[in-house]
């Protein structure tokens, strides 16, 4: 195999620093084991980002979550844990973290953690006619 999971978060320059932009993420095969009864447990993460000085490397993103296959984390952990790697890695200027997780047992879990750069201010929403 020529990919094994890493929790290394490569980055890169932003290309356009002085704009506020948007990167949005998708990740339908998320997969981590229920601390409780060790069984996999399914969820789609999606990653909403304005960088600052640093984007995450999609890659290095892909061998992050692989990682998570063999741990036992609660729903609520996982999301948290993920969302303070990614802030770590790249300090953007606003992140969410959303982690839809398949059913268990008859009920539906998602989980939305954020994170804020004090000093970001947001800019107005524009509405179109």
């Amino acid at each position: 195999m020529t990919t094994v999971p890493s929790k290394e978060l490569e980055t890169f320059v932003n290309p356009q620093p002085g704009r506020d932009y948007t990167i949005r993420i998708d990740i339908p095969e998320f997969t981590c084991l229920c601390p409780k009864t060790g069984q996999p447990d399914f969820a789609t993460i999606h990653i909403e980002y304005v960088p600052s000085e640093y984007c995450i490397e999609l890659k290095a993103l892909k061998l992050y979550m692989w990682s998570f296959r063999n741990q036992g984390a609660f729903h609520e952990a996982v999301t948290n844990f993920i969302l303070d790697d990614l802030v770590k890695a790249i300090e953007p200027k606003f992140m969410r973290v959303r982690a839809v997780f398949n059913v268990r047992g008859g009920i539906y879990t998602t989980v939305v953690a954020e994170h804020k750069n004090s000093e970001w201010q947001a800019p107005e929403q524009v509405v179109l006619p």
